[in-house]
């Protein structure tokens, strides 16, 4: 008996520990929606423009252009206040702090990698290359994901890999950018978060 107490005390703070090192109010269900988002937007958009969309690098009118932009603005705040709503929902119903030194160490090694990103695929787009667009979205994302892991639930490494071999993929067969952008984007999030969702937030 006294070696099962012992045991469970163990575990008791392992899990305290793992708690104090780790940003533990990620939302499945903001995964989900995400997901949701992008696959709304991808859509639309090929309803929109069917084939063109396909071959977005190839007909890149200003219509088409301006509709992208809009397109991934909207899927981008969306996603981004759905996350910071339901994480903070999340932290409150655990009685956790949203926001601490854990928190701004996991936005700095997620930011970083996304803003160098975003940097670096604007010049690639104004030298127009549109077909690595796509690729660069995808692999971007996912360093940026990779690297904040280690801050917060471990299964949000394996999303950041997969987002990377869909990248590479992408960058090898670029005709078929936004298939794996939707893939990578929306299919892949919606997964991701019902793992989370049932693992970690379904009680």
């Amino acid at each position: 008996m006294n070696k099962e107490n012992y045991l469970k005390d163990i575990s008791e703070i392992k899990n305290m520990m793992s708690k104090s090192s780790k940003f533990i109010s990620l939302s499945g269900l903001s995964g989900i929606l995400a997901g949701c988002y992008a696959l709304v937007g991808a859509g639309i958009a090929y309803w929109f423009f069917g084939d063109k969309i396909e071959n977005y690098y190839q007909n890149l009118d200003n219509h088409l252009l301006n509709f992208i932009l809009l397109d991934l603005a909207i899927i981008s705040i969306l996603s981004v206040t759905t996350a910071i709503l339901l994480s903070t929902k999340k932290a409150s119903s655990n009685n956790e702090k949203i926001w601490d030194s854990l928190t701004r160490r996991l936005l700095f090694n997620f930011i970083t990698p996304l803003v160098v990103g975003v940097i670096y695929t604007l010049t690639v787009f104004l030298d127009k290359n549109y077909e690595q667009v796509a690729p660069l979205m995808l692999l971007f994302y996912g360093l940026a994901l990779f690297n904040a892991s280690k801050f917060t639930l471990g299964d949000i490494k394996y999303l950041g890999v997969t987002q990377i071999i869909l990248g590479l993929l992408c960058a090898y067969i670029p005709a078929y950018g936004f298939w794996f952008w939707t893939i990578g984007f929306g299919l892949m999030h919606i997964i991701y978060g019902f793992i989370m969702y049932f693992k970690y937030d379904k009680k």
